[in-house]
C-alpha cells in the first residue's frame, strides 16, 4: 500500500477523502442520525450491565466502553464471535463499537439481545 500512496500523492488522497465525506453528508444524512441513535441505545444497555465498568459519553456513532476486571476481554470477544458479532478491541479491556450503513436493524436487535442475556 505505501507504494500506491506515494504514486497518488498526499493531495490526491485528501481529495478522495473529501469527496467521500461530501458524498456521505449529501446522501446519507438521515442514516447518520439513525446510526447515532443506535449507538446511544447500545451505550444505554451497556451502562446497565454488571460486567461493564464504564461507557464513554456517546454523541456520535461510536461507542467506547470498558470491561470490569472480572471479565477477560478475550473471553468476551470470543463469545461475541461465536454469536456472529464482531467489535473492536482497543486493548486492556477497552472496546469500541461503531454503527454504520451496513449495521442493520436486525444486527442491532441481535446485538442488544446478546448483551442483555450475556452471562460472564
Amino acid at each position: 500500500m505505501p507504494v500506491v500512496l506515494k504514486v497518488i500523492g498526499a493531495g490526491m488522497r485528501r481529495r478522495f477523502m473529501a469527496a467521500a465525506a461530501l458524498y456521505a453528508l449529501e446522501h446519507q444524512w438521515e442514516r447518520l442520525a439513525q446510526d447515532h441513535q443506535r449507538a446511544k441505545e447500545i451505550a444505554n444497555v451497556l451502562s446497565a450491565l454488571s460486567f461493564v465498568k464504564k461507557v464513554e459519553p456517546t454523541e456520535t456513532n461510536i461507542v467506547i466502553f470498558y470491561l470490569n476486571e472480572t471479565l477477560p476481554e478475550a473471553k468476551f470477544l470470543g463469545d461475541l464471535v461465536k454469536a456472529g458479532i464482531k467489535i473492536s478491541s482497543m486493548g486492556q479491556g477497552k472496546l469500541r463499537i461503531v454503527t454504520h450503513l451496513d449495521y442493520t436493524q436486525a444486527h442491532h436487535e441481535q446485538f442488544l439481545a446478546f448483551l442483555k442475556q450475556y452471562q460472564n
